[in-house]
């Protein structure tokens, strides 16, 4: 359960997750957060501090009389106080804005990892030989393995996910970057050449193709 009452940095998170097949309940009012709570019953809560209504502290607080459910903080608060403060209030864990997108998805499945028993298989694709273990970052074909960087899985991720479809270089790079409207066009090929190399020298060397002015496809 994701409450955060900034829409686009909820947007964000949200989708995010979803690509990692979470299912993500958002929440646009703030005035009845344990009552959402208990109707969703969620595995995990992201939750702001600055909120209206009722500020992040007291939401834990009130959710705690009825679950231990692992609960991460996200605020633009910086101080060691406010970061005490969470975790005294019965946090789990505390991210600071602006924050890494890669990093608060690795501290989610951590502490889903730690606190529910954890469906490994979930976080494993495998199609043509290639396996992609999103746990570890690492590919696999017959016997050769490679470690590779988030933008790497992310484009794998989503062509795997997506085989026998043409992903479009503006939804790839939505995928990586949420918001395409600054970032250099030619950083995607770039990414791309160097996946493509890694999976040449495993073994793999047309695995990802291109279709002219449509974009990328894993057969």
């Amino acid at each position: 359960m994701l409450v955060e009452d900034d829409a686009r940095i909820r947007t964000i998170i949200a989708d995010t997750l979803r690509k990692w097949r979470f299912e993500v309940v958002e929440l646009a009012a703030f005035d009845n957060v344990k009552e959402d709570f208990e109707k969703h019953q969620p595995h995990l809560v992201i939750l702001d501090i600055n909120l209206p209504v009722f500020d992040g502290f007291y939401w834990c607080q009130q959710i705690r009389t009825v679950s231990k459910v692992p609960i991460i903080f996200l605020s633009s608060r910086s101080g060691n106080m406010d970061i005490i403060m969470a975790i005294n209030m019965g946090g789990d864990d505390f991210v600071q804005k602006p924050f890494d997108i890669g990093v608060l998805v690795a501290k989610v499945h951590a502490l889903l990892r730690r606190n529910y028993t954890y469906q490994e298989d979930q976080l494993k694709l495998s199609h043509r030989g290639l396996h992609l273990n999103l746990m570890n970052s690492s590919v696999r074909y017959e016997d050769s393995i490679s470690e590779v960087t988030r933008n790497e899985m992310t484009i794998l991720l989503t062509l795997m996910r997506n085989a026998g479809k043409i992903i479009s270089r503006e939804d790839l790079m939505q995928a990586l970057w949420h918001d395409d409207q600054f970032v250099d066009d030619n950083t995607l090929t770039v990414n791309v050449n160097r996946l493509r190399r890694k999976l040449a020298w495993m073994g793999l060397k047309e695995y990802i193709l291109t279709r002219k002015g449509l974009g990328y496809i894993v057969e």
